[in-house]
């Protein structure tokens, strides 16, 4: 029996591939495909305003409640979540979970990455995840990094959508078609009760995405996802 095809998403807050990659999540996991998604940190101090407005809130209950709506998310999209747990605004990610990354690419050597945008001025964790992934990338392909292990090949790495694309230096080079899995995708939004005030904008994007991908083809897609390619698309044939 063949091997599962995997694919990583490197995520910098536990709600931030839910939004932004829910829908190939799950397109991918009803494939077959092992998807995993890497949580660097719960979003505890600047995505959770909603908790931190009831009285007596702790940071032990707030991180517990982004882990475990989370899980719930990974779990309705099909995907298993890791969490790296290094705290945000700031997100600091040190040489050993670089390595820690790096070691789980070459463990589970991923077909593709999904991870942020490379610029966005509103959030500075989301282009350092970015960053990270693709220098864990790199160290996975490097022969001098535990001899040992073997390399990974070359992954391609794709970057979701940010909230505000105009002032992120971010083009949409791929629309996905998310239409067949968008259930599942909104259902994993309403888990997130933290951030409730997202689940309205982000299906506004689907629509938005899914529109322009039905006139770009001869697809009924209703619903879409966007992605940017950080490498070039190596092909024997135009299309």
């Amino acid at each position: 029996m063949a091997e599962r095809k995997t694919a990583v998403i490197v995520s910098a807050h536990s709600a931030d591939f839910v939004w932004r990659a829910g829908g190939a999540i799950a397109l991918y996991a009803e494939r077959g495909w092992e998807m995993t998604v890497v949580c660097l940190s719960f979003g505890e101090r600047g995505e959770s305003a909603k908790l931190w407005r009831r009285p007596g809130m702790t940071m032990e209950e707030v991180r517990s409640n982004r882990k475990e709506e989370a899980v719930q998310a990974a779990h309705i999209l099909g995907a298993r979540v890791l969490f790296y747990d290094l705290g945000d605004y700031p997100l600091r990610v040190p040489d050993d979970v670089l390595f820690k990354l790096a070691g789980l690419f070459r463990e589970l050597r991923p077909e593709f990455i999904l991870t942020h945008s490379a610029h966005d001025p509103y959030n500075f964790d989301h282009p350092l995840a970015c960053h990270v992934a693709q220098e864990a990338r790199i160290i996975a392909q490097a022969h001098g990094h535990e001899p040992q292990v073997p390399v990974i090949g070359a992954p391609g790495v794709f970057l979701f959508e940010p909230h505000q694309p105009e002032q992120c230096n971010w083009k949409p080079q791929i629309l996905l078609d998310i239409t067949p899995v968008w259930a599942k995708k909104y259902a994993a939004f309403q888990v997130m009760s933290a951030q409730e005030h997202l689940w309205g904008y982000y299906e506004r994007v689907a629509l938005q995405r899914g529109a322009q991908g039905a006139r770009n083809s001869d697809r009924k897609m209703k619903y879409g996802e966007a992605y940017q390619r950080i490498f070039p698309e190596v092909t024997d044939a135009l299309q």
